[in-house]
């Protein structure tokens, strides 16, 4: 099964998660966006939600669609967020961020009652770490958040757009993508890039996800985080 028709078999899977009446998280990416388009279609269908992006990309394609968006000033508890990931270890401790809008999904994703995470085969890894780890920061701290991390191990290269300028966040920042190679130890990171003065997150997402939904050439596969029934 190639790569796209396993993301789709993933996202599709994961509509058996919403239910009439919830507020849903609407996750940013190649996966999430075909969740998204096939919530779309439900909508039109007569399912009732509510979402609530975590890009303004993903809010532009929920309107196209039909789906009725609101804000977390609004509500400030989700019921269900399907996003995807970059890499799902055996813990279901993420790495997320490839698509630059980590900040809104780990926000999202914290007040989620559950969240799924949806993607190919490509994303299980038995160690996180082959993807470079992407951290928000404020541009004004870039260069000293850049040393530290190094520091740390890392090789860090400021994400950039496609004209070469810096990219920039929904919310004004910039990504450093951090090349660590494994990361035995994801909470500890978690712990030290929390504490950094400039980090505004970081792409590691720890104890947040419930069920993830992988999608190999025999199926797909639902893993649940040890501990979550």
């Amino acid at each position: 099964m190639p790569p796209e028709q396993q993301k789709h078999a993933a996202a599709n899977e994961s509509l058996r998660f919403v239910r009439d009446g919830q507020i849903v998280g609407l996750g940013t990416g190649s996966t999430a966006t075909i969740a998204v388009s096939l919530l779309g279609e439900r909508v039109k269908a007569g399912l009732k939600i509510l979402g609530i992006p975590t890009s303004t990309r993903t809010a532009e394609l929920a309107k196209s669609l039909g789906i009725p968006l609101v804000t977390l000033d609004q509500y400030q508890q989700i019921d269900v967020t399907i996003d995807g990931a970059d890499e799902v270890n055996p813990q279901l401790q993420l790495i997320k961020g490839g698509g630059g809008a980590l900040l809104r999904e780990k926000i999202i994703a914290s007040i989620s009652r559950q969240m799924v995470v949806v993607g190919d085969a490509t994303k299980q890894v038995a160690v996180l770490g082959k993807f470079p780890l992407p951290v928000e920061v404020v541009p004004f701290a870039q260069t000293l958040v850049s040393k530290k991390i190094s520091d740390l191990g890392a090789k860090v290269k400021l994400r950039q757009s496609a004209n070469g300028s810096p990219f920039v966040t929904d919310e004004g920042h910039h990504i450093l993508d951090c090349f660590f190679g494994q990361i035995p130890d994801p909470s500890a990171l978690a712990h030290v890039l929390d504490s950094m003065p400039g980090v505004m997150e970081h792409g590691l997402f720890i104890n947040i996800a419930s069920v993830a939904l992988i999608a190999t050439d025999s199926g797909v596969k639902e893993l649940r985080r040890p501990g979550v029934s």
